[in-house]
């Protein structure tokens, strides 16, 4: 079984209008051999992977996969429904997959859903092996690839925090755009576009992330502005941080000025000793966590109580999870070394903060704790003894009801005075359902570009909407990222249609985006010679932070190989499906996929947008019924009973052609002859066919008869 080639559609495609990959796969040998020919192959895969009882498949219900295995079916079938489940253990849960034959003989089409399209091959690979290995009897470590797979996916698909804003623009109906291989991602299109990077955004000041990097320099704005803070100064030696902890009160805070993350942050510092190796080992670090090149230190007077981080977006407090101390309970046979390799085998625990919970590290801050405890890493603790590694450990409790109005109030003030848009409040606090005052607490720290995941997964309690409040942040009610887009496809006078339309609506006062077979443009400008009739020009048309609308020529080509580039669109022209068994090449043999790609922009117009087909051509016809938004019809009038006749009498939009003449037929309404040079009685239709397609896509958008006709006559030689 080998998989000859894959296709990346990273947009809506012939088999779904979502993200898939579309892989080829051969089955060799397997041709001859269905499931219920594999001796004990059912068993043992369902063994492996117990969870594929609950695929439905076409049998609609729970064990539905299981019967066509056990009744016969084919391993491309199989290659799906492996490759979706590993993508769902291992990363999150897909449901959607298809598995066709081909012309050729043992050769099939396996299409699986995609967030990631190098990851979802990733999968497919995994799957395959299994698969094959399960065949033979041979073992195969599951456990091991799906660690495996969980690493990869942590590296090539978006992060928990970046995923939960791109969802809640998606239930919001914001598209989106992946910039990079990692979390940069733009919502929306064109001018209404935002950008995210993770919990950051394009509002997100440079200032006010330098500022907050700078914990010397936060601490002295938030008490000028009122913020509750722990005393304290900059210091410049490991003399002067004793110094400095003496004026302050013992115990004190040491840690670096511009560190992260917690990274070299000593707490509850008593002892000359402990300060002046504190300080040594602040001094030390930066802001990314290396060695060597730190900006300063700052001893702060340390402030009792539990470790809470909350979350403020814009005006708002809107989450707020506590933190627990690190604590491990000894059994009277482990050291606390061992202790601590089993505490780290723990699954939810992991690198980076990409996890619910991180891994424990002994490093010379949890090294110092066990000292004043009078405890090594090769003490072993009495039963029930507790040892403590680390004073704030990972946050995975949800108090966000609990979270008192003041202290939301102060956070917001925080974040406000730092001029960040979106941050994370560290807050010392006995217990975050009192004022600060009168419990002594404050804010600690002030984090631009916060995890979410703590808010997202919280080990006790209820996940909070922190993706959604972020999206209601950039986009206010009512917006969408949306500019115009219009799609053009069809077989012939693509070029012409998406120019002629481009013009008009430049006309109307947009600049315009267009991507089409002569280029990248913005109005009359080429930004980039060359086809962009392909998901990466549309992609870049898109992109443009100038565009107020985009025109997007759609080769049947581009769509079978990578899909669009766009979720939906306004408007979709058909020219024509004539010609269309030319692009048959090996794998695309039937008319009927050609047609379905022809077709893909209609099956993504939006519901109150416009699908602008040629009534003149049966198989464009016949896509009407896929449109969700509104039809509009071009062609000719001279049968009685068409399409486009009943349509007219339905109150329908149609742009006919009578002779040398235009009429656009609106909510029963025909308009005044349409005069369009050089369009006469032996015109023939192929070649009058561009000028219709943008003219009734123009009237559909509310151009007036007589603009377009003025316009017509300008533009059409």
């Amino acid at each position: 079984m080998q998989i000859r080639k894959v296709f990346d559609l990273n947009g809506p495609n012939i088999w779904s209008n979502r993200p898939a990959i579309e892989a080829w796969v051969d089955l060799g040998h397997f041709e001859e051999l269905p499931t219920n020919k594999l001796p004990g192959f059912t068993e043992r895969l369902m063994a492996q992977l117990p969870s594929l009882l609950e695929h439905r498949c076409s049998i609609g219900e729970r064990g539905g996969f299981l019967q066509r295995l056990e009744t016969g079916t084919w391993l491309g079938h199989v290659l799906e429904h492996v490759t979706l489940e590993l993508h769902s253990l291992a990363y999150s849960p897909l449901g959607f997959g298809r598995a066709r034959e081909t012309l050729e003989y043992g050769v099939y089409k396996v299409v699986v859903r995609a967030e990631d399209a190098g990851f979802a091959q990733l999968c497919m690979r995994s799957a395959r092996e299994l698969i094959l290995a399960t065949v033979d009897g041979r073992p195969f470590d599951l456990d091991a690839e799906l660690k495996r797979l969980r690493i990869e996916g942590g590296r090539r698909c978006l992060g928990p925090g970046t995923k939960a804003i791109v969802d809640a623009a998606q239930a919001r109906g914001i598209p989106h755009l992946r910039l990079t291989d990692g979390n940069l991602v733009q919502l929306g299109y064109g001018k209404a576009q935002r950008r995210i990077w993770t919990a950051e955004s394009d509002r997100t000041s440079a200032v006010a992330e330098s500022i907050a990097q700078d914990k010397d320099l936060t601490r002295r704005m938030l008490a000028a502005a009122g913020v509750p803070v722990p005393l304290g100064r900059a210091v410049t030696s490991a003399s002067d941080a004793w110094l400095a902890a003496q004026e302050l009160g013992e115990p004190v805070v040491v840690k670096p000025i511009d560190g992260n993350q917690g990274r070299a942050v000593s707490i509850r510092l008593d002892t000359e000793d402990a300060i002046r190796q504190a300080y040594e080992l602040a001094a030390k670090e930066d802001r990314h966590g290396a060695v060597g090149s730190g900006s300063g230190v700052i001893v702060e007077r340390f402030v009792p109580g539990r470790h809470h981080r909350v979350l403020v977006v814009g005006e708002q407090a809107i989450a707020s999870v506590r933190g627990e101390a690190d604590v491990l309970t000894g059994d009277g046979s482990s050291s606390i070394r061992q202790l601590v390799e089993q505490a780290n085998l723990d699954p939810r625990r992991g690198e980076d903060d990409t996890w619910v919970l991180t891994k424990i590290e002994l490093g010379p801050i949890a090294l110092e704790l066990l000292r004043r405890q009078g405890l090594t890493l090769d003490s072993v603790p009495d039963p029930g003894q507790e040892v403590l590694i680390q004073h704030h450990g990972d946050l995975t409790v949800d108090e966000t009801d609990e979270l008192h109005p003041e202290v939301a109030a102060m956070c917001v003030l925080a974040a406000q005075t730092i001029g960040l848009d979106i941050a994370g409040m560290d807050v010392v606090a006995q217990d975050i359902g009192l004022p600060l005052a009168e419990q002594g607490g404050a804010v600690i720290e002030v984090n631009a570009s916060p995890g979410l995941l703590a808010h997202l997964k919280p080990l006790v309690g209820k996940p909070r909407p922190v993706g959604e409040a972020i999206v209601n942040q950039l986009f206010p009610a009512g917006e969408l990222g949306r500019v115009p887009l219009v799609a053009v496809s069809g077989t012939r006078g693509r070029v012409e249609v998406t120019q002629l339309v481009a013009r008009g609506l430049a006309l109307s006062g947009h600049q315009v985006a267009r991507a089409d077979s002569t280029g990248l443009y913005l109005g009359e400008r080429l930004l980039r010679p060359g086809t962009a009739a392909d998901a990466a020009g549309a992609r870049r048309a898109l992109m443009n932070p100038s565009a107020s609308a985009a025109v997007i020529e759609v080769s049947e080509l581009g769509t079978l190989e990578a899909g669009l580039a766009f979720d939906l669109c306004q408007i979709a022209i058909v020219t024509s499906t004539m010609g269309a068994e030319q692009v048959a090449r090996p794998g695309v043999e039937d008319r009927t996929a050609i047609d379905k790609a022809i077709r893909a922009p209609i099956d993504v117009v939006m519901p109150d947008g416009f699908g602008v087909l040629n009534a003149d051509d049966p198989v464009v016809v016949a896509m009407a019924e896929k449109c969700t938004g509104h039809v509009v019809w071009f062609g000719l009038g001279e049968v009685e009973i068409t399409p486009m006749q009943r349509h007219i009498a339905a109150g329908g939009s149609a742009l006919v052609r009578l002779g040398s003449q235009l009429f656009w037929w609106e909510r029963g309404q025909k308009s005044p002859p349409i005069s369009a040079a050089p369009l006469t009685e032996s015109t023939p239709g192929h070649a009058v066919e561009p000028v219709m397609a943008a003219a009734a896509a123009l009237l559909a958008v509310g151009v007036s008869p007589a603009r377009l006709e003025e316009f017509l006559n300008s533009s059409v030689c």
